[in-house]
Formats: C-alpha cells, sequence, structure tokens
C-alpha cells in the first residue's frame, strides 16, 4: 500500500498541517542556479549552543531579518570582491549605507571635509544633520588639492568625494586624496555610484570607504533598492552596529534583484560608456547646446587625470545645459522619458535644478554651475544610431 504524504502526518489536525506543510528538510542531491529568495524574518536552530554562536557572530548564520538574510550576505560578498575590499554591508538605501559608514567613524567634535559638489541629499545630511550632531562640516573644491589641504584639522576624520561628480561628472583626484587623507590620519570615502567597480575602483587607489546606490548601474534596470558599503572588515563592522541601531536592514527581494543585475555589469557597463562617449561627441558640436560635461571631451578641465583613472570608459552619465530645455524635453517625450534617477538600460533625463539639487540654495546651484537649462543624460545600452537619431531630432 502507497503511503501518501499525508498519511506521514496523519495525528496532527488540519490546521496544524496546513502551517507545516511543505516545511520538511530540503533534497540535496540539486542547487539551484539561481539563489532562491530567503524571506524568511527568523530562523530556528537545533540547540542552544547553536544560537549562541549565531548571536554572537562565531559562526556565519542568518538568525533575524533586520541583521541581514542569506541574500543580502550573498550580495555584500560580490560587492566585496568586485570593489576590491575586505568585506561590504548592504543597506535599505544608498543614504543608509553612507549614514551608515560615516556614523561608524565620526563621533561629536570630529570633523568632515568634503567636496562640495557631492549629491544634494549628501549635502543636506552633511550640512544640516551632522551640525545637529556636534560634527563640524567643511565644503571644499576637491579637485583643488590646495583647497582640501588648506580645510584639513587635527580633528579632520573623513575626506569625502563622488569618484564622478552628480551631475557635472567633475573627476576628483582620488590617489593624491588619499595621500593627502591618510597623512593628516584621516580617512578617504568615495562614493562610487556614477561609475561602478566596473569602470573604476576607489580602494585600489586608496580610498578607504566605498559606497553606492545599488539602485543604479550595480542593478542596473530600476527594480531593485539599496545601498552599499565596501571596505576592511574592522571599519564595516563599525557601521554594520549603527546600521542595525538605526534599522536600515536591506530587503531580501531587493537583495536577489541587485544579484541578478549584478551578473551583466560589465557587459552593460561598456555599452553605457560606449554610448555615452558618441552622444557627448555629437551634442558638443551642436549649435543649440551651451555646454556638454563628460570626462571622455578633450576640454573636460580633468580630462588628463580621468583617462588616466578610467582606461576603461566613463559609464554612461554626461550632462549638458540646452538652449529651450523645456522644448527638447518635450521633444523627446515618448522616446526617451523624464526621470529623477540614473543608470536604467534605457536612456533616461533628469533635471537636476529641480530634483537631485533642489535642496540646495539657488545661490549654491548656481555656484556650482547647476543651471535650471542642465539635464543630466543617463545613456543606456540601446543602438547608438537610434539614440542619435533621437537626439538630432529633438534639437533640430
Amino acid at each position: 500500500m502507497r503511503v501518501t504524504p499525508a498519511d506521514k502526518h496523519a495525528k496532527y489536525d488540519l490546521t496544524t498541517l496546513a502551517a507545516r506543510a511543505g516545511e520538511e528538510a530540503r533534497p540535496n542531491s540539486s542547487v539551484p542556479l539561481v539563489e532562491p529568495i530567503y524571506q524568511s524574518t527568523v530562523y530556528a536552530f537545533p540547540d542552544l549552543d547553536a544560537l549562541d554562536g549565531a548571536m554572537s557572530g562565531a559562526e556565519p548564520a542568518a538568525f533575524y531579518y533586520r541583521n541581514g538574510t542569506p541574500n543580502a550576505a550573498s550580495l555584500e560578498r560580490a560587492l566585496a570582491v568586485l570593489e576590491g575590499t575586505e568585506a561590504a554591508l548592504v543597506a535599505a538605501s544608498g543614504m543608509a549605507a553612507i549614514s551608515a559608514a560615516f556614523l561608524g567613524v565620526l563621533k561629536t567634535g570630529d570633523h568632515v571635509v568634503t567636496d562640495a559638489r557631492v549629491y544634494g541629499v549628501t549635502y543636506a545630511l552633511l550640512a544640516e544633520e551632522f551640525p545637529r550632531l556636534g560634527i563640524e562640516v567643511s565644503f571644499v573644491d576637491a579637485c583643488d588639492l590646495n583647497e582640501v589641504e588648506a580645510a584639513l584639522r587635527p580633528n579632520t576624520k573623513i575626506v569625502h568625494v563622488e569618484s564622478l561628480t552628480n551631475p557635472l561628472l567633475t573627476v576628483p583626484d582620488v590617489p593624491a586624496l588619499a595621500r593627502l587623507a591618510h597623512g593628516h590620519g584621516a580617512l578617504l570615502s568615495v562614493d562610487n555610484t556614477f561609475a561602478s567597480p566596473a569602470v573604476f575602483r576607489p580602494a585600489l587607489h586608496g580610498a578607504d570607504l566605498v559606497t553606492h546606490s545599488v539602485s543604479k548601474y550595480l542593478s542596473g534596470h530600476s527594480n531593485a533598492f539599496g545601498g552599499v558599503l565596501c571596505a576592511s572588515a574592522e571599519l564595516v563592522a563599525l557601521a554594520r552596529t549603527r546600521l542595525l541601531r538605526l534599522g536600515g536592514t536591506m530587503s531580501a527581494f531587493d537583495a536577489w534583484m541587485t544579484m541578478q543585475g549584478l551578473k551583466t555589469l560589465g557587459l552593460r557597463m561598456r555599452a553605457h560608456s560606449g554610448n555615452a562617449q558618441a552622444v557627448a561627441d555629437v551634442l558638443v558640436n551642436h549649435p543649440r547646446v551651451k555646454a556638454v560635461y563628460h570626462p571622455g571631451l578633450s576640454d573636460h578641465p580633468q580630462f588628463h587625470l580621468a583617462m588616466d583613472l578610467y582606461p576603461h570608459g566613463f559609464g554612461g552619465m554626461l550632462a549638458a545645459d540646452i538652449e529651450d530645455a523645456p522644448a527638447f524635453v518635450k521633444a523627446l517625450a515618448g522616446r526617451i522619458p523624464l526621470a529623477p534617477s540614473l543608470a536604467d538600460v534605457i536612456t533616461t533625463l533628469s533635471w537636476p535644478w529641480g530634483t537631485s539639487h533642489r535642496a540646495l540654495p539657488e545661490a549654491e546651484r548656481r555656484r556650482l554651475g547647476i543651471t535650471p537649462g542642465l539635464l543630466r543624460i543617463s545613456v543606456g545600452i540601446e543602438d547608438i544610431g537610434d539614440l542619435l537619431g533621437d537626439f538630432e531630432s529633438a534639437l533640430d
């Protein structure tokens, strides 16, 4: 007589069966090619020793969602490898990652030197939130090493820059900044979101803290959200403690989706970089374009440094100051969307004046070169002939 699964559990009520059915040990004769999503918020242990080992960190094991999931752990391992660091920490957003990185190091009375061109929300964090905690912040032109050095103090703990700045694509000299920061007992922090490790790896040039918004190039398809810090095991441990207390946990689904996108990062970045260079070369010669900002143009102020640090391309970002920008955006409607983010496989436009840098005072926006007519262009991986045709028809 054949014994069915139901016969094995005949002593249990249907209510019990409904709760427990299917939770028996999984077969181990094969493994999935793609890691499954571990959506469980809590994990069970066979005994007190196993639980104690997980809670103490002696044995790597998931136990509670806020402390991390197997999917998050897989993503952390992958990103540490890609950025060339000892460890990594994923978080609920890019701002959660950068906040945890800073708060792991800083205390009341410390000082930060930062590029004035950083992402608008990072600027607000440093200009408004940190002073409330008794942390001093100096804003400088990070491309002027003399200005950076003059801002350093005995209590400076972090120098922070972006590898390629948002939105004007300036290129700080990361190796020189690392030497300068380390010579004064400070750490160098680099937001590498615009570049990705496929085109630049700041840790290999001396950076101590490397952060990303993973919803950009790392996931690459506008369908996953989170942030990451890549650093030494010691710095990641400090940041993880702060992150857990603040509750900035990345979801298992976002970690899983980012892992899927990560598999094509190298291929995508080659296409993004080549297409962006081609678009920049066309726009810079058009009479309706007042200015184009892209490191691959020979008139870029850091062109030679960029060619040295980024021998394999600069990613898909550029910015252009367009004559009658509203009409240009309208002419592209239905082909190239206006969307306040970046790094999708399709090309998108963004308006820094009213989105990423909206929180900055108008005078500061203009001082940084962010005008009402400036459009940030995230160039996708489409056929370059189609892309250039779209831009040229909209301009003409």
